[in-house]
């Protein structure tokens, strides 16, 4: 299984698609709106949002479904990374809801040579979110600096750090 990538494995234009996909869960929603101390009734007081907004129902904090996008993407995108630098823009174009199931997809926007370190690259994305109908709920772009199959090799490979199996024979 392919965990991230290096510099030299990514190429402009090319589109990665996260999976699987995870349906979002009320459980979910709330454990992660108490994590980060969210209590807007919204996302928690099914009775106020069903009473007093225009969706008549919970909506999903959207910091989650970043989140979950952005962890999405970890196997495809920055599981090699040396460090996410900037989270350029970030957009929730749409509601999600408990029991709808997110799906997201990466494009390469751009990638440059690092100006300070030859063993090293920033790769420039864009990632969408989107509901098991199609509908687009999520956008972000980042960058994210990325290792040269050189870093790789002259830290120690693909799993750096990794114990060996010690022998278990009697």
């Amino acid at each position: 299984m392919q965990f991230g990538r290096t510099y030299e494995e990514f190429e402009v234009g090319a589109v990665y698609k996260h999976w699987p996909g995870k349906t979002v869960t009320e459980y979910d929603d709330h454990l992660f709106c108490l994590l980060t101390m969210n209590h807007h009734p919204l996302h928690m007081d099914a009775n106020y949002a069903e009473k007093t907004t225009d969706f008549g129902k919970n909506v999903v904090v959207g910091n989650y479904i970043y989140s979950l996008l952005l962890g999405m993407s970890v196997p495809d995108i920055s599981g090699k990374a040396i460090a996410n630098l900037e989270i350029e823009s970030l957009r929730h174009v749409a509601p999600t809801f408990h029991g709808d199931t997110i799906y997201g997809e990466t494009t390469v926007l751009d990638k440059w040579e690092s100006k300070s370190k030859s063993d090293r690259g920033i790769v420039y994305v864009e990632t969408k979110g989107y509901k098991q109908d199609g509908t687009l709920v999520c956008v972000f772009r980042r960058k994210v600096m990325v290792p040269t199959a050189t870093y790789i090799k002259e830290r120690g490979g693909e799993q750096p750090g990794r114990p060996e199996l010690k022998s278990q024979e009697k």
